[in-house]
C-alpha cells in the first residue's frame, strides 16, 4: 500500500524506504501494518467522551461503474486490502450502524474483538468491540441470529415509536436492545446519531447499505465518506452506494486522504 495523497518529504520516503526527500508517491508497495491503519484512519479528536459530539463515517466499496454490489454482495468486488482497511474501521468505531436489509443479504454476525486492537480501543475508553446497531422500521429480522442472541457487545436495534409491539418483544427477548429514534414507523437519521451518542457511542460507522446511506446524506448527518474504488467493471443495474431520492443541493465533501494498493484506491472525504 502506498499514499497517493497528501504526500510529504515524511511519507514519500516511509513508502520508498528512502531518505526523505529521495522519492515521490511512486515509491514501492509494501502491506501497511494495522497500526498505521489505524492512524491514517483515527476519528477527530473532536469525538468521542472527552469532547462528546458524534462523528459518523461510512465505508464503501464501489466499482468503476459505480456498483456497490455483484450478486447482492460487496464482497466479490473487495480485495484482502479492503478488508484490512474493513476492519480497522471496525475496530475504531464505538458502534456500527446498519441497516436491516444489508443483515439479511450480507449474514451479519457479532463484531468480535480482535487482540491486535484491544489496547488501542483500551486507551480509548471503549469496551472489547463496537456494538452493532440495525436500524430497521419494520422489525422484519430473524431474531434467533447469533447477531442477536450471543454478540460480545449487546446489539442494538433502532426503529420507530410505532413499531409493532410483538417484534419489539422478539428482539427483546433475543437479547438484543431497543432504541426509539422515531416518532412513526421509521427512523429519523439526526435522532438516530444523537440516541447513540446519549448511550455513550460517539464514533459511529455506518456500512450501508445503499438505502440508508441515502438517508443518512439526505439527512445531513454524514460527517465522513470511506470510500473503495475496486478496479471493476460489472455492468447490470446494481445499485449505487447510496439510494433513495436525490437532496436538493448536492453535499461537498473534501478529500483527506488516498491510498492506493493493488490497483484499490481507498479514499478518505469529509464534508466541509
Amino acid at each position: 500500500m502506498r499514499r497517493l495523497f497528501p504526500v510529504t518529504d515524511e511519507t514519500a520516503a516511509r513508502d520508498s524506504g528512502g531518505a526523505p526527500g529521495t522519492a515521490g508517491a511512486e515509491g514501492g508497495d509494501r502491506e501497511w501494518a494495522l497500526e498505521e491503519l489505524a492512524a491514517a484512519y483515527a476519528y477527530p479528536s473532536g469525538s468521542g467522551p472527552a469532547a462528546p459530539e458524534p462523528w459518523l463515517r461510512a465505508n464503501m466499496v464501489s466499482t468503476l461503474d459505480g456498483a456497490a454490489q455483484h450478486d447482492g454482495r460487496s464482497q466479490p468486488i473487495s480485495s484482502a486490502a479492503d478488508m484490512r482497511i474493513f476492519g480497522t474501521l471496525r475496530a475504531l468505531a464505538d458502534a456500527v450502524v446498519v441497516g436491516a436489509e444489508t443483515v439479511r443479504q450480507e449474514g451479519y454476525r457479532p463484531a468480535r474483538a480482535r487482540e491486535d486492537f484491544a489496547a488501542l480501543r483500551e486507551a480509548a475508553g471503549q469496551g472489547p468491540a463496537p456494538a452493532i446497531a440495525v436500524v430497521s422500521a419494520s422489525l422484519d429480522l430473524d431474531f434467533s441470529l447469533p447477531l442477536f442472541t450471543s454478540p460480545l457487545v449487546p446489539t442494538l436495534v433502532l426503529t420507530g415509536a410505532a413499531a409493532a409491539p410483538d417484534r419489539i418483544a422478539a428482539a427483546e427477548k433475543a437479547g438484543a436492545q431497543i432504541v426509539i429514534a422515531g416518532d412513526g414507523m421509521g427512523v429519523d437519521p439526526a435522532r438516530a446519531v444523537r440516541a447513540l451518542a446519549d448511550r455513550g457511542l460517539y464514533r459511529l460507522l455506518t456500512e450501508g447499505g445503499p438505502r440508508l446511506l441515502g438517508q443518512l446524506v439526505a439527512a445531513g448527518v454524514l460527517d465522513e465518506l470511506c470510500l473503495t474504488v475496486s478496479p471493476m467493471l460489472t455492468a447490470g443495474d446494481a445499485q449505487r452506494i447510496a439510494g433513495g431520492p436525490p437532496v436538493a443541493v448536492p453535499r461537498r465533501f473534501e478529500l483527506t486522504s488516498l491510498l492506493e494498493e493493488a490497483g484499490f484506491l481507498f479514499s478518505r472525504y469529509r464534508r466541509t
